[in-house]
């Protein structure tokens, strides 16, 4: 009944219904941090481009990187094709 004293919280062990496993069940993480090279924190804007880059040369999954570059062939063409870029240049008569 003091009048000076804070009052202490009350304190809990709880943990969830359905966690089985290891480590603190709410912490927040990507399902992929595991698996890639590119997260966390890193220098400047060289060793992310570097850092990029070798994750997407070691990537399993070939059919990806070919999509990918399909899709950036295609952005490429439809850029010149809107600054009306004159392809015959690289074609000999």
């Amino acid at each position: 009944m003091g009048i000076f004293k804070t009052r202490q919280n009350k304190k809990f062990d709880y943990t969830p219904q359905h966690f089985k496993g290891e480590g603190n069940p709410y912490e927040i993480k990507h399902k992929f941090d595991d698996h890639r090279q590119t997260v966390g924190s890193q220098g400047g804007l060289k060793s992310k481009l570097v850092s990029a880059l070798n994750d997407y040369k070691h990537n399993e999954d070939k059919t990806a990187n070919k999509r990918v570059l399909i899709i950036i062939a295609i952005l490429i063409f439809v850029f010149l094709f809107i600054i009306d870029f004159d392809l015959s240049i690289f074609f000999s008569k």
